[in-house]
């Protein structure tokens, strides 16, 4: 079945994000903080604590492989699926993401 979303706008453009050198940025989106990871210049997004010990994400950094480290014990998670890719077996919860020329979108799903 297919995923239905409310799309909230968090920004007017890419730039208004400003995500500084480590590619991330913290949003608030219906109620919720969200981070926003840069990687080969696609948006990604992503819950904005660490499943692990409540890191808060938007002060890590992507690696070159566009991993997402936590800043509090460098568990990484894929920015793509939220996968956790150094072995923990914890993950992240996803949001999707979309630019147009109205601005930068998160996608809420609906239950």
């Amino acid at each position: 079945m297919e995923k239905t979303y409310r799309w909230h706008k968090v920004a007017e453009s890419r730039a208004e994000l400003m995500m500084g050198g480590k590619n991330l940025a913290q949003v608030r989106v219906a109620g919720k903080d969200l981070c926003v990871a840069l990687h080969q210049q696609q948006l990604y997004g992503c819950s904005a604590k660490c499943p692990h010990a409540g890191g808060t994400l938007h002060q890590g950094w992507v690696s070159a492989l566009g991993e997402l480290v936590c800043p509090l014990h460098r568990y990484r998670f894929s920015v793509v699926n939220g996968r956790n890719t150094s072995g923990e077996g914890y993950f992240l919860k996803t949001f999707p993401i979309k630019e147009d020329d109205d601005g930068v979108w998160v996608g809420i799903e609906l239950t």
